[in-house]
């Protein structure tokens, strides 16, 4: 019986073997491909690409965003009545292998693509994405010429001109009608954030002289005691240092030791340990502050906690515990998810890429998100709200809110 039993089965297995031969099923691939893997009804999902450096130099600089992304696709799987699909390709922290990425990416016909971590890499990608006619949203770049000439690249964050522009309105908005620049030479980054500063100050005051105080110094310099007596000659309270935070550490910190009372300012480079390390311990908080994107619940002065705010703190702390704190670029990977998801769900039933970023480009469209309220202006660049902050017994606290200029 247990004979006759194993042969019907061994029977119904040619049969059906056969079967799938004469439907077109030739090989073992394609019957794994049709019966066992499954592939999702296109209908029914809709894939956003990925383009981070998930391995090499900078993948662990990267996992903030990914994390970012991550969680808000966890807290929102959904939009358009489909169900999303995260695609990642990995940059490999190289300028080619970025190439070869994206344009990977690009044939699985994401509806957006967020990322890359490091300008370098989103600069790298922007041909193959503008070519494509995909939109693309940069999380934490900040280099002006990543949406600059391309229509389909926008970014969550503010570009470093930006910057500059974001501490002159702190300092007017302290009544001051004065204030310097400290920056490095041949420094063209620095520059950028510098003459925005400058000039934001200059247009406010009517006041062509109102940067009395604006020198130079050389990048990894040791010394600053001339310039640093130049300045406490000057009288000036507040000084941009837009160079890099080594050389802005090492300022401040001399700038202590000879009892200055200026406050310091600086971009987002300043809100990491690296950058509080390298201070001396006598530096007192209020002399420097700096530009953040992102202000955790309970650490805003004089601003109400946002809902959206909120759901992000919530998720995160049930992700990773009451006790950690999310870095902003967390904060902007989740922000930029939630834009892609929320112009996807805007455009109608069997709307094209080009659909989204008509979307997102429209002056009209606004959304409020964790870091703050976004909509795009005609470069791509965000309009927002953006922070003031300082290092305070090894915690970041936001001092003042910068409303968004329309």
């Amino acid at each position: 019986m247990k004979l006759i039993r194993n042969i019907t089965i061994i029977t119904a297995i040619i049969t059906m073997t056969v079967c799938l031969c004469s439907c077109g099923f030739t090989t073992f691939d394609n019957f794994k491909a049709t019966f066992i893997d499954k592939p999702q009804d296109k209908e029914a999902t809709v894939q956003i690409g990925v383009l981070e450096p998930v391995t090499g130099a900078d993948s662990n600089a990267a996992e903030d965003e990914i994390r970012g992304i991550q969680l808000a696709n966890k807290v929102h799987p959904n939009t358009g009545g489909k169900i999303v699909s995260l695609v990642f390709s990995d940059c490999k922290s190289n300028i080619d292998a970025t190439e070869t990425a994206v344009q990977t990416l690009i044939t699985k016909q994401p509806m957006v693509i967020l990322g890359s971590y490091a300008s370098v890499y989103s600069l790298a990608a922007s041909p193959y994405i503008k070519e494509a006619k995909i939109p693309a949203i940069a999380i934490s770049n900040t280099n002006p010429l990543i949406t600059r000439n391309n229509p389909y690249y926008f970014r969550v964050c503010y570009a470093e001109s930006n910057q500059g522009d974001i501490l002159a309105r702190y300092v007017l908005s302290k009544k001051q009608k004065e204030a310097g620049v400290l920056t490095p030479e041949g420094n063209d980054v620095a520059l950028a954030k510098a003459t925005a500063f400058a000039d934001r100050i200059k247009a406010e005051t009517d006041n062509e002289d109102a940067v009395p105080f604006y020198e130079y110094y050389h990048t990894g310099q040791k010394d600053f005691t001339e310039v640093l007596t130049n300045l406490k000659a000057s009288g000036i309270k507040y000084v941009i240092l837009p160079g890099d935070y080594t050389d802005a550490a090492n300022i401040i910190s001399e700038a202590a030791r000879m009892d200055l009372d200026v406050q310091f300012l600086g971009d987002t480079s300043w809100a990491t340990d690296d950058f509080r390390k390298a201070l001396d311990s006598g530096v007192k908080n209020k002399n420097m502050a700096f530009v953040q994107f992102f202000a955790a619940e309970g650490n805003v002065e004089g601003e109400a906690v946002t809902e959206e705010r909120t759901a992000f703190l919530d998720a995160y702390h049930e992700e990773y515990g009451e006790d950690s704190e999310p870095s902003e670029n967390m904060a902007l990977g989740y922000d930029a998810y939630f834009v892609a998801v929320d112009a996807i769900g805007k455009a109608p039933k069997g709307a094209t890429s080009q659909d989204i970023a008509n979307i997102l480009a429209d002056p009209a469209y606004s959304f409020e998100g964790a870091s703050g309220s976004i909509n795009f202006n005609s470069d791509g660049d965000p309009i927002k709200t953006a922070y003031i902050s300082k290092w305070s017994k090894g915690k970041i606290v936001t001092i003042a809110t910068i409303e968004a200029l329309k």
